[in-house]
């Protein structure tokens, strides 16, 4: 029996127990649920603790695109609910297994329904309509949800134009193991009411009815009350009977590890890239002078929870795989957007984009991977953008946006037509400050203006061509900004890359020895030994494929490493990087 219940679908609160910024606590079967809707209407059903200590969400703060446990700050997405911000760790990006467990739920007849493995449809109730009823008021009462369906069968009440009348014909229409539906009649007035049964626990229920023809003003207080007090009558009748019974044995609630699926592998390239997750190309529009941006919706299910910062590889039908940014705000989670600029000299990656994929396509992408993360306990933020490097900071903006934290954006660009995803750039207001048409000289001036004081407490994060990238970290240098405090993300590793030394890896995790030969990178010698690295752009500007070195001196030729991380020697790109000494022992 207690299976069966856990494949039905049941009402687990009303459509009402949601307003706007509120977390519900819900419960089934000795199970906690944290409901929640977010500002796009969808509702969120979790288990309800925080992944870190176990602590309630339900006690959470909903800001209406994430949750955020109140005990040490730990947020969480709408609809994947995958943690993106840990404030012990503001630098780093959570790791996508931190994932707290969701439930299906789906709103009918005024309530919001759930279970912990619903199967099949929802019922279907002849005779009430979405739009013509009235939801009373929840009555939680101590008792099993067998015995409150038994007793609901002789509830009686008035038709809703009768409600101060007495006497009407009530009669049975149905009854199931977790509803009952009554017909009152008097006269030629009718009204139809069901009356489902929450199973709170084996001796603990919630009756949720819901009666048809939703009354007009002047009856709605009288038929909510009368309802409230004839099943308040009952809920006493029920309580005392049951407290003659033997005590039922409580359920156990089950948690189940939190894991990432793991239900089918994730296909590879011949190159070892992942591209696990199909998506739809919803929308395809022209948001700026020669960029276009891209709605990818998933073919099915959800999308993976992604922070701001995080980018993904799209692989093309041409065979081609590039990587960009994604723009979406917190708790935007239904889709991924993109935006990719026509590059002149476009080795066909970003002509395929514009060119050829249309509005209907499906496209393979990886999983979002972020090398870029943004710190949410600045005192202040500020942004520098360059042309289309504007895209993840944008995702960035909405996120301190959203929060109310302080932080300013700069966007360089020729002029106003190269303004990409200007919806979203109103949406920030006055915090966004393009900078238009500047020659070079004139573009270094303004960024020595913006960097020339340091503050304890404030971030820089950069991201646009590469010698805009050097000058800025340049000045930031020169003004004394702590390094730790600047944070960038290139395009495109602009280095020359030499590859002609040939040298030995020794791959410490793996117990193997290989040879790195010339015109090979040391991730294409490591797979084809067989030890998969993850990689993403593969030309030393991402990180993903970065490699810890515990002896040797590498050779770096990467733009992703800062300067300190350089000279300490102690990591190595990969891709492009290489070994001075002859020997290089990798962490892998």
């Amino acid at each position: 029996m207690l299976e069966d219940a856990r494949t039905r679908w049941h009402p687990i609160a009303a459509t009402d127990d949601l307003p706007l910024r509120h977390v519900f606590h819900g419960q089934l079967l000795g199970r906690e649920f944290a409901v929640w809707r977010a500002d796009d209407g969808y509702v969120n059903v979790w288990e309800n603790r925080c992944l870190h200590r176990g602590v309630r969400l339900s006690i959470g703060i909903n800001d209406g695109r994430e949750l955020k446990c109140q005990y040490h700050g730990w947020r969480y997405s709408n609809r994947t609910a995958g943690c993106t911000y840990i404030p012990a760790h503001p630098a780093d990006a959570p790791a996508r297994t931190i994932t707290n467990r969701s439930f299906q739920a789906v709103e009918r007849y005024g309530l919001v329904w759930s279970s912990e493995d619903p199967r099949g449809d929802l019922p279907v109730v002849e005779g009430i309509g979405e739009d013509d009823l009235l939801v009373l008021r929840a009555i939680p009462v101590n008792a099993s949800a067998d015995l409150v369906v038994e007793r609901l069968q002789s509830y009686r009440f008035q038709p809703n134009s009768e409600i101060a009348g007495a006497g009407a014909n009530v009669e049975l229409v149905a009854a199931t193991q977790a509803a009952v539906a009554l017909r009152s009649y008097q006269g030629r007035a009718e009204t139809l009411g069901v009356f489902f049964v929450q199973p709170v626990d084996s001796g603990r229920s919630v009756i949720r009815g819901v009666v048809s023809g939703r009354p007009n003003d002047a009856q709605l207080t009288v038929v909510l009350r009368c309802h409230n007090e004839a099943l308040s009558t009952l809920r006493a009748d029920l309580e005392r009977e049951a407290a003659a019974l033997p005590a039922p044995t409580p359920i156990e609630p089950i948690f189940e590890r939190v894991s990432e699926e793991l239900a089918s592998l994730p296909e590879l390239d011949s190159r070892g890239r992942k591209a696990a997750i199909r998506v739809q190309v919803a929308r395809k529009w022209q948001t700026a002078d020669g960029i276009m941006a891209f709605q990818l919706r998933p073919v099915r299910g959800l999308l993976p929870t992604f922070q701001p910062g995080a980018h993904i590889d799209v692989h093309l039908p041409n065979g081609l795989v590039r990587q960009y940014s994604l723009t979406n705000g917190p708790g935007e989670t239904d889709c991924f957007t993109i935006g990719v600029k026509l590059d002149p000299a476009s080795r066909g990656g970003s002509q395929c984009l514009h060119d050829s994929v249309r509005e209907g396509d499906v496209l393979a992408i990886s999983e979002p991977r972020n090398n870029f993360p943004l710190r949410r306990d600045a005192l202040k933020t500020i942004f520098v953008a360059g042309g289309i490097g504007v895209t993840p900071l944008l995702a960035m903006a909405q996120t301190l946006n959203n929060q109310s934290l302080d932080y300013e954006l700069h966007y360089f660009a020729q002029n106003e037509q190269q303004l990409a995803f200007s919806e979203c750039r109103q949406a920030l207001g006055d915090a966004v400050k393009p900078h238009l048409g500047l020659s070079p000289g004139d573009t270094v001036k303004e960024l020595r203006r913006l960097l020339s004081a340091y503050l304890p407490d404030t971030q820089l994060y950069v991201c646009g061509p590469g010698p805009m990238l050097e000058s800025t970290r340049s000045l930031a240098a020169e003004a004394g900004w702590p390094e730790a405090a600047v944070h960038f993300e290139y395009f495109k590793n602009t280095n020359v890359i030499d590859d002609s030394s040939s040298f030995e890896v020794a791959l410490a995790r793996s117990c193997l020895t290989i040879k790195v030969a010339a015109g090979q990178s040391i991730l294409e010698a490591m797979r084809e030994a067989g030890v998969d690295l993850p990689s993403s752009c593969e030309q030393g500007a991402c990180g993903t494929c970065l490699a810890t070195v515990i002896e040797g001196e590498p050779d770096h030729q990467d733009v992703y490493l800062s300067p300190s991380e350089r000279a300490s020697g102690t990591k190595i790109m990969t891709c492009v990087s290489r070994s001075k000494s002859a020997r290089l022992v990798l962490d892998a």
